[in-house]
């Protein structure tokens, strides 16, 4: 796998002015947003930038402006960081700010509306049924096959998601969903590899970065495995094939770039046992920076060190309507 290839001619950290490190927040993943933000801070402090912490669960966002504030780092996760809400803010108070625009923000934090683009575009993902009730969760479990998966259409970091495999499931399942969206998904499960790929813009180009292969416990990959034990595995160089690798990656570009995506994104992406065929899950436009976390893991492997990647991501915060 080649290596990321930034822009040779160093980052003036004086000219990224003061920045504003968005984290904490009111959503579901508040707790994963202040691991993400708070070594994020400290990165970009380690390096020079003049930033500082800024929780828009404690502070109003038109205080960005008060504080002479010049860019944003986005360190929010799920509702209210990512799903296009805070960028709308942004754009409106004219401070550029880092990962994708307000529609694709919102796009890519639907996971319904993700699919549906995707699919459109023909791009492989799983089948889906959308569902209002336990007996529309059941209709799709006949429909989808056992086992299925139920989850919120619009959360990330596995809240509220559950694998069904008997009828008798659907109800508890729908309830831990529904719990946290009314609008609940019920997707087909895919039998395989899970990976995930990572996209960073380089001097205006999407690039992929090397793919991570996750061997989570019992195949168990959900919120407290992902952020709380060092019982999963992460295999990067993922000792796939070399040629399934490159096809992740192009199938990656292909999703980022079909929703509008800019800056930075991570693709969740299964990998069929039965024949290889990698399966979209979901593309996330503002992903995790934690000490478990994976765009980090693999811009690593690229060649980049989390500081660098923090500094690059900062560089290249921009706005959907420049001002």
């Amino acid at each position: 796998m080649s290596s990321v290839h930034l822009n040779a001619s160093p980052i003036d950290v004086a000219s990224l002015g003061r920045v504003a490190v968005l984290f904490g927040g009111t959503s579901a993943e508040r707790e994963v947003s202040l691991m993400s933000g708070g070594g994020v801070l400290k990165a970009l402090q380690s390096q020079g930038v003049d930033a500082f912490a800024f929780d828009p669960a404690e502070r109003p966002l038109q205080e960005l402006k008060s504080e002479g504030v010049s860019r944003c780092f986005i360190a929010l996760h799920g509702r209210g960081g990512e799903d296009g809400t805070v960028q709308g803010a942004l754009e409106l108070l004219g401070i550029p700010y880092t990962g994708s625009g307000v529609m694709a923000s919102s796009i890519a934090m639907d996971k319904v509306m993700t699919k549906r683009i995707w699919r459109f575009e023909g791009l492989p993902t799983p089948d889906w049924r959308m569902v209002g009730s336990v007996a529309e969760c059941e209709h799709a479990l006949v429909a989808l096959g056992a086992p299925m998966i139920v989850k919120p259409a619009r959360e990330g970091s596995s809240i509220g998601l559950s694998k069904v495999t008997d009828v008798s499931q659907c109800a508890a399942a729908y309830a831990a969903a529904a719990q946290h969206d009314p609008e609940v998904l019920c997707e087909q499960f895919i039998d395989g590899e899970e990976t995930t790929c990572p996209v960073l813009t380089v001097e205006g180009e999407a690039q992929a970065l090397p793919v991570i292969r996750i061997v989570a416990p019992g195949g168990n990959y959900d919120y407290q495995n992902k952020y709380f034990t060092d019982e999963v595995k992460y295999l990067c160089p993922s000792q796939l094939d070399a040629d399934e690798e490159a096809e992740i990656q192009r199938q990656v570009l292909r999703a980022f770039k079909t929703l509008g995506c800019r800056g930075w994104a991570r693709a969740d992406v299964m990998i069929r046992k039965t024949d290889r065929q990698p399966f979209l899950l979901e593309i996330n436009t503002s992903p995790g920076m934690t000490g478990h976390s994976l765009v980090p893991m693999s811009a690593k492997v690229a060649g980049l060190s989390y500081e660098q990647l923090c500094v690059h991501l900062l560089a290249s915060a921009s706005l959907d309507q420049p001002a």
